[in-house]
């Protein structure tokens, strides 16, 4: 009985991985909360800018952490905002705090002045709603405008 529970296991392992590798350039922008997708992230940046650089703006916007505080219980998004364009930009990011579900628990907002082309700047989007389950953060807008 228990070898039965074993290989199924093993299949499902299998049949889920693939799944992962086709799915990887979806999920990837969405379900950043998972420490897994950090490790994922060198693959699919080298996938992401011919992805992401028709979109505009929104292209620019990597999140690169998402959790909530233990202590404060407030939501936060660490970003790196790369300017993708030929002249230096100011950016300003909305991020959205969602939970499993996709109900809406929050928001925060990032910003980032003079920044010259091809040039990264590491940002913070920082909630002030105290939350107590799992998040997901999500980019709803990226106004990028010329210095």
């Amino acid at each position: 009985m228990v070898a039965l529970f074993v290989v199924i296991g093993v299949v499902g392992a299998i049949v889920s991985s693939g799944d992962d590798d086709s799915n990887s350039s979806t999920s990837s922008s969405s379900s950043v909360a998972e420490q897994p997708a950090q490790g994922k992230s060198s693959a699919s940046a080298k996938e992401a800018p011919a992805a992401e650089e028709p979109k505009g703006p929104e292209g620019d916007v990597e999140i690169t952490k998402c959790e909530v505080d233990a202590t404060t219980t407030w939501p936060a998004a660490e970003l790196l905002i790369t300017n993708r364009s030929s002249k230096a930009s100011n950016y300003l990011v909305s991020i959205e705090f969602v939970d499993s579900s996709g109900k809406r628990l929050g928001e925060a907002f990032a910003s980032t002045n003079n920044l010259a082309p091809g040039q990264a700047s590491e940002q913070t989007a920082q909630g002030l709603d105290q939350i107590t389950t799992k998040i997901k953060c999500k980019v709803t807008e990226v106004t990028r405008y010329a210095s």
